[in-house]
């Protein structure tokens, strides 16, 4: 599978209807020459259909390998995963920098089989509609980080999967353009619905995004505490609520002071 294009699972719902993501008491270690590194133990995380949960932890605890289990390209060494078709936004947008950003958009789509004129049919109106159709056919080159980001974002949407594993995909931005996507992109959820599973070092973007915030501890990573956001969008960053959240989930991680 080409490392320039979200991975893609293809599997069916479950029988029965939408699940959104099941995890189960689930472990994963890695065996290399200088022996086994345990990335997770006993997770469970559940996110029903059509919710935010953003995971948040020290780097190297486990969360991209969370995201990859649950798109299926990695099996669990205990525990299940079940989860609806999945698609992966890696942080790096990994925009083709010889493709215009319509042809980028519709990246998804070509690797699904859809033909160059359809694919571009298709993905027009969606960079119209998120603010980019006068840049349809601009190099990645002539964008800004916000706008390459909105064009990954529009190719993600475009891969038509339920299930939205976000890994870090605003870090990096620097700190103006990052709440400004930041605010597009709630948007946007609030417009096309679904599930959502987002890793972030940036417990104060977790609250301003999820429905609810879990923590990791470091590795091997294991759920130590998860905060329900029950605030109503959108959200402010003074919001004393926000503040008083932001707090507790960075106490969870063991950062205080």
């Amino acid at each position: 599978m080409s490392s320039s294009v979200e991975a893609l699972v293809t599997e069916p719902p479950a029988v029965g209807g939408p699940v959104g993501v099941q995890v189960t008491g689930v472990g994963r270690t890695f065996r290399g020459r200088d022996g086994a590194v345990q990335a997770l133990a006993g997770v469970d995380l559940s996110v029903a259909p059509g919710e935010l949960v953003a995971v948040v932890g020290a780097s190297g605890c486990g969360k991209s390998t969370l995201l990859e289990l649950i798109c299926g390209l990695q099996q669990p060494d205990a525990g299940t995963v079940a989860a609806d078709p999945a698609v992966l936004m890696p942080q790096r947008d990994l925009l083709l920098p010889w493709a215009s950003a319509l042809d980028n958009a519709a990246l998804a789509l070509r690797a699904a089989g859809v033909g160059r004129a359809e694919a571009r049919e298709r993905a027009r109106p969606w960079l119209e509609r998120f603010g980019l159709g006068e840049f349809a056919r601009a190099r990645p080159a002539a964008l800004s980080g916000g706008m390459r980001q909105r064009v990954a974002f529009v190719r993600t949407l475009l891969a038509g999967r339920p299930v939205l594993a976000l890994d870090e995909p605003f870090a990096a931005l620097d700190a103006l353009t990052r709440q400004e996507v930041q605010g597009w992109f709630a948007e946007v959820l609030a417009q096309e619905p679904r599930t959502v599973v987002l890793v972030t070092h940036d417990v104060e973007e977790a609250v301003l995004l999820a429905d609810r915030v879990v923590v990791l501890s470091p590795r091997p990573g294991r759920v130590v505490a998860t905060l329900p956001v029950e605030l109503a969008r959108p959200r402010r960053r003074s919001d004393p609520a926000v503040l008083a959240l932001r707090e507790e989930a960075l106490i969870a991680l063991g950062v205080t002071g």
